[in-house]
């Protein structure tokens, strides 16, 4: 365990380590900071392990809709909250492709492909395997989210060449109830460790806005902190209120608090990847500007996130105009 910080200032001038933080407490201690010192402090890590001005860009296409057995409260695509979303079939694969080509003739150098499904089944592995191994044709880093995986669907994904697998773990251990009853936190842990045994790179945040404590949101990132490996891509999702949803009439979150998260993420996984997702369309630019400062360092591009708007690539590109920031290449973004 990390000694005791004494005072502020201890910890915001020195220099990251391997075990910065490894407590709830202690993370606290940091997430509280005067919000001067928690950004500088977010901003001197970043820049040890990243180019501060480069954004990774990555595209996000739903390639099965709707119909979900999970009961997740913050989701359109759950069958047990009427939102009139329709379920649909699998994507063709030539579809796929033919979208994640478009994707990057746009600038993204990952492409994430998502599907409505508590878990996979057998006779659906092939068509995925095909879209990785298409996908990866076209140069692009891949990642999918398919639900629960056992460890034979995760090995196979690993031998197609899929680079990341997105498992979000959504909020803390205690708060997780709240939210989701048709699957357990324990559940998701297994999942990521069935992926990062098959020798994926690991995509796993979570989502603030969700009625969720300032000590629950803490919680969530020191549990990715202290996984045997830190996720290597790590999204913040603020919370698009759904009508029909659970959490259709829940409060936002205070942006300056958001970005405190991002900071606090930068700290815990110097390493990772902090991804800026959804309910960017619900931020101002000033506010994402912040969050950049603290320490995100991609972004999904489109007009649609799965089912949810996203900023326009015209909005995107005007304000990394205005901050001087540029897309990350790929070779950066491994």
């Amino acid at each position: 365990m990390m000694r005791e910080i004494e005072h502020p200032k201890e910890f915001a001038g020195a220099h990251p380590s391997p075990d910065a933080c490894c407590t709830v407490e202690e993370a606290e201690f940091i997430y509280n900071l005067p919000f001067n010192d928690l950004l500088f402090r977010a901003q001197q890590v970043h820049r040890e392990h990243f180019d501060p001005n480069a954004i990774q860009m990555s595209r996000l296409l739903s390639i099965k809709t709707g119909g979900c057995a999970e009961d997740c409260g913050y989701c359109s695509q759950s069958a047990h909250s009427p939102t009139g979303l329709k379920a649909s079939k699998l994507m063709e694969v030539e579809r796929v492709l033919a979208e994640a080509q478009k994707a990057r003739d746009g600038g993204a150098t990952r492409y994430c492909m998502g599907a409505a499904w508590r878990s996979p089944k057998d006779r659906d592995m092939e068509t995925i395997v095909r879209m990785v191994e298409g996908v990866r044709a076209l140069g692009m880093e891949t990642c999918m989210t398919l639900g629960m995986l056992t460890p034979a669907q995760s090995a196979r994904l690993a031998e197609a060449g899929l680079d990341y697998y997105n498992h979000n773990i959504d909020t803390s251990e205690r708060y997780y109830s709240e939210i989701i009853t048709t699957r357990s936190f324990a559940d998701r842990l297994e999942t990521l460790s069935n992926v990062r045994e098959a020798g994926i790179k690991v995509c796993a945040g979570g989502i603030l806005g969700m009625g969720e404590t300032a000590s629950d949101r803490i919680a969530m990132l020191v549990t990715l902190a202290n996984l045997p490996a830190p996720p290597e891509s790590v999204p913040i999702n603020m919370l698009i209120p759904i009508p029909g949803t659970k959490l259709a009439n829940t409060a936002p979150v205070d942006p300056i608090e958001f970005v405190r998260i991002v900071a606090l993420a930068r700290i815990l996984m110097p390493a990772s990847h902090v991804r800026l997702s959804a309910g960017r369309t619900d931020m101002s630019d000033e506010t994402q500007a912040l969050c950049f400062l603290a320490g995100a360092n991609s972004i999904f591009v489109g007009e649609t996130l799965l089912t949810a708007e996203n900023p326009g690539e015209d909005h995107d590109a005007a304000l990394f105009r205005r901050l001087g920031l540029k897309p990350m290449e790929r070779e950066l973004a491994l």
